[in-house]
């Protein structure tokens, strides 16, 4: 399929630049694939499109604070996206561990004029960067420093990584609700985090958790609904702008995921029982349909300095895919692409937002709702004045 196949036309006004006043009045568009159907509910209306027996699969992972600005020798200001720390305050399985006086990490720095091997960026906190090398596709390798411990710096004076389409500053104007009283930084650091986040480790927050309030969770249980949480750390990966015009020759950035074994098995005998998974967000989905799915060609990154070796796969070392119920991958990379085409093997309901043109986001949903009905429904949110992205509204494939 070609990329053109994935866009859509989308008023700026209705990207959401706030989150509702509460997490679960925002609405909720219900597809029926079988019936071809739309309907149009609220999120807390959810329960009334679920059932006894569903297996309700969320993504627990917390987005760390990892925007930070900072100052050059010279002066100049610079802005710092952290992406994934390379010391063992994160463990091989991805687990924040204790505190360090210092860490390594690989980054984004803008602007990077004047930017080399050896500079030096002060932050608040007495927070301090060196410049180790420049990697791969604009990434940078820093080493972080700090008397009372990297993590706890970083949560003092980080600013959530919000995608770019949520304008702050001057540009914070549109649909959506900041209390009286509070500083839109605040807000954020509330509102994009799920109530359930548990694992650090994401740099974007799996957004179709955002919705979910500890009331609509205790009603969807008190249904008879299996709730489990799994991990997937979201990464630039999923966010990667597609360039390939054949979307089949796109290439996922690896991210990190972890299934516990309580929850495979409960998957695992809900679909022998013909009972639904239902997986919440595109993030959730991946993982799960990782579990049991064959390898996916691995990413290798031209000459990466991060990644020494250079060997097909080293990059994604660490578990690609599972190879059918029997022999599960329960914990590694994943950087399984899904787009029309695929079959899916473990999700049997899906709940997500609503996602940017020619995104591989928009692809996943257009792979399980079947791309011309998705297009169809995208074409009545934008007709309805639905909220778009991050802290839009959210729509339901069953």
């Amino acid at each position: 399929m070609k990329l053109e196949d994935f866009n859509y036309y989308l008023p700026k006004e209705l990207i959401a630049q706030l989150p509702s006043e509460r997490r679960d009045e925002s609405h909720l568009m219900v597809l029926n694939r079988k019936e071809g159907t739309i309907q149009h509910k609220r999120f807390f209306e959810l329960p009334e499109h679920l059932r006894a027996g569903d297996v309700l699969v969320l993504n627990d992972t917390k987005v760390i604070p990892a925007r930070l600005f900072g100052k050059k020798k010279t002066g100049g200001l610079v802005e710092i996206l952290l992406i994934q720390s390379l010391t063992s305050s994160i463990s091989h399985e991805g687990r924040w561990k204790g505190e360090r006086e210092s860490q390594t990490w690989t980054c984004l720095i803008s602007p990077a004029r004047g930017i080399k091997k050896g500079s030096e960026i002060t932050f608040e906190h007495k927070l301090k960067a060196t410049i180790i090398e420049k990697g791969y596709d604009g990434e940078w390798l820093i080493e972080l420093y700090a008397d009372i411990g990297v993590d706890k710096v970083i949560e003092l004076v980080g600013n959530m990584p919000l995608p770019p389409y949520i304008k702050r500053g001057h540009g914070a104007k549109g649909k959506g609700h900041l209390p009286q009283g509070k500083k839109i930084s605040e807000l954020d650091r509330e509102r994009y985090q799920t109530i359930f986040a548990k694992e650090k480790g994401a740099i974007a927050a799996p957004t179709a958790g955002l919705h979910f309030t500890q009331e609509l969770l205790n009603r969807i249980q008190n249904l008879d609904v299996e709730i489990f949480y799994i991990t997937l750390h979201t990464g630039l990966g999923t966010f990667k702008p597609v360039k390939e015009e054949d979307i089949a020759r796109h290439r996922m950035m690896p991210e990190y995921y972890n299934i516990d074994p309580a929850a495979f098995e409960a998957i695992k005998k809900a679909k022998k029982e013909k009972r639904r998974i239902v997986a919440v967000g595109s993030t959730a989905t991946r993982a799960l349909e990782t579990m049991v799915n064959p390898p996916s060609p691995p990413f290798n990154p031209p000459s990466s300095p991060f990644f020494k070796g250079g060997k097909e796969g080293d990059f994604v070392k660490g578990g690609m895919g599972g190879f059918g119920w029997e022999r599960p991958s329960l914990s590694g990379c994943t950087n399984l692409f899904i787009y029309p085409g695929y079959r899916f093997n473990v999700v049997d309901a899906l709940i997500t937002n609503f996602h940017l043109p020619k995104s591989t986001l928009l692809m996943l949903v257009a792979a399980f709702a079947g791309r011309d009905f998705i297009m169809q429904a995208y074409e009545d949110a934008v007709r309805l004045h639905y909220r778009f992205f991050s802290y839009g509204d959210a729509m339901m494939i069953a």
